[in-house]
């Protein structure tokens, strides 16, 4: 089976965020999963380094866009690094190999009669004498009435032109911009109404989009498509391939999408692979992102990939709802945000991963606070997860002198441990992280229930056999939940598995015999909760110094 997984391309203009980490982290989690499962795997994203957001930073900072890129893209690759995030391709958009494809995208859907030119009305700015990519003008929504970007409001995700907004305003000089008349392409997105409806339809019955991706996306059908400008005047970008208009770029919307396919051509190049499977009727296909991009996904990706005769349209939408922070929206611009480099010089990746799983914004916007990460690493890595195997394996250390002991496992145990690979994999199949998580944390409550009920520390004075028994039943336990949370948190369960000298990991029950264990040291360390109000403290003078 082909699993193809894209993670969202994070604009190169700024450093990630815990938002942004959020939004992302479920691609990691399924492709780790799906690996162990032996299934042929394709994770890939990278770094949007075409458009306005890089164009706004270079001015601001007096620099250029390629500069701007590179610094971001490299600190880009250094964080999911860290974090663990396994991309088989982790690529950007101003490569040569990025711009040939979509070049090629738009030369087919040019042929097939999906592109058209036209005569429009766009934002010029006078003052500084040039037509306005649509993120250079900002405005007031005339849905919501919210301060909105000219592509879209992030209030109430309206899908946006530059001149749907009232009281514009050029973000460069602050005046108010002209309108004069340019000739641009455009994307037949209404032709594929009644196909995207169908679509629409059958991926609604297999449950498998978010109820949120649903729901925005029938709200846009039901509004009825519109044709969507393919081109833009934008100071970099995908140059259009047809003479005579290569001065003008090939609008984000169409080109930042097709970096899946890119991507996926970019990594069958380097490796000699041959990428069909990955992108036939029978590819099973996630793609990953915040809300704010859930038409991109659901809607324009698959009318490009209908246009150009694809038939690999996305299966699975993963689009979480917003991360807040201490309550309050993330905001770059009030630098009220936790920066991902920032937390990751502090705290353990694996600290991270499992709060942003365990409290994700799947259903509904969630809150990230200092108070609630650190008693999260305190309560449940530290104290469920890290106590359960420090405290047999330091009983191994002591009481048997570091040999595993070989003994009968307790069947009820052994049953529901195969019973939880299968609930577990079904819910992470199905994007319930979260619950997955939950589930497997229960597993390893119930077992620091059973050392206490067990009391090796006794039973070795009185029944020896017995403790062997309830070691061995552990040592069980313990390989099984390396193994099960492998997806979610992988450094400390790689660390297990070097402890207990396990071969690599595999998704199906595994019995650790017969091993020596030596020099155990906790996994995760305690964090003083003083550290709590220095965050915070932290957190609010990075806002008044924005």
């Amino acid at each position: 089976m082909s699993i193809l997984i894209g993670g969202a391309w994070p604009y190169a203009n700024g450093s990630l965020h815990l938002g942004h980490i959020a939004a992302l982290l479920p691609g990691d989690i399924l492709a780790r999963y799906f690996r162990l499962k032996g299934e042929d795997v394709l994770y890939v994203s990278g770094s949007d380094c075409n458009g306005t957001p890089i164009s706004i930073r270079a001015n601001s900072e007096g620099s250029t866009t390629k500069v701007i890129a590179d610094r971001y893209h490299n600190e880009f690759v250094d964080t999911f690094k860290r974090l663990g995030f396994t991309f088989d391709m982790f690529t950007r958009t101003d490569s040569p190999n990025h711009h040939a494809v979509v070049q090629d995208i738009f030369l087919k859907l040019w042929k097939n009669g999906y592109i058209y030119k036209k005569e429009i009305e766009q934002t010029y700015c006078e003052v500084d004498r040039q037509f306005l990519p649509d993120r250079y003008v900002e405005g007031t929504c005339p849905n919501c009435g919210s301060k909105a970007r000219g592509d879209q409001c992030d209030s109430c995700s309206l899908i946006l032109d530059p001149l749907d907004l009232t009281n514009r305003s050029c973000k460069l000089c602050g005046n108010e911009p002209s309108i004069r008349k340019t000739e641009h392409f455009y994307f037949e997105l209404g032709s594929f109404q009644e196909q995207l409806e169908n679509y629409v339809k059958v991926s609604k019955k297999s449950n498998a989009w978010r109820d949120n991706a649903v729901q925005l996306t029938e709200r846009y059908l039901s509004e009825g498509l519109k044709d969507r400008a393919a081109s833009r005047d934008l100071p970099n970008g995908v140059s259009i391939p047809i003479k005579g208009y290569e001065e003008k770029k090939i609008y984000v919307w169409i080109e930042a999408v097709s970096g899946y396919y890119s991507a996926s051509k970019e990594w069958g190049l380097q490796n000699n692979k041959d990428v069909q499977s990955f992108w036939d009727e029978a590819t099973i296909s996630y793609y990953v992102h915040g809300k704010d991009n859930i038409p991109f996904h659901t809607l324009i990706w698959p009318a490009i990939l209908k246009g150009i005769g694809h038939k690999a349209l996305p299966t699975h939408i993963v689009s979480n709802e917003y991360l807040t922070l201490e309550k309050k929206k993330i905001s770059t611009s009030q630098n009220w945000a936790v920066w991902a480099p920032y937390i990751l010089e502090k705290y353990h990746p694996d600290s991270i991963r499992y709060f942003l799983t365990i409290n994700a914004p799947e259903n509904r916007d969630t809150d990230f606070s200092w108070r609630e990460f650190i008693h999260s690493h305190n309560g449940e890595l530290l104290g469920a997860y890290g106590n359960f195997i420090n405290r047999t394996l330091k009983f191994i250390e002591k009481s048997y002198a570091g040999q595993i002991p070989e003994e009968e496992i307790n069947d009820l145990i052994i049953k529901q441990t195969e019973s939880l690979y299968i609930r577990i994999g079904k819910l992470i199949e199905e994007a319930h992280f979260k619950t997955a998580l939950e589930t497997i944390f229960t597993y390893i409550r119930d077992a620091n229930k059973y050392f206490d009920e067990q009391k090796p520390w006794l039973q070795i004075k009185e029944e020896r056999d017995t403790s062997k028994n309830t070691i061995t039943t552990c040592v069980y336990i313990i390989g099984n939940v390396a193994q099960l949370l492998f997806p979610f948190l992988p450094f400390s369960s790689e660390e297990v598995r070097k402890i207990l000298r396990m071969d690599n990991f595999q998704w199906e029950p595994v019995h650790v015999k017969g091993k020596t264990i030596e020099n155990i040291t906790p996994l995760f360390e305690r964090i003083d909760t003083l550290v709590i109000q220095d965050e915070f403290d932290q957190l609010n003078k990075n806002v008044n110094n924005a």
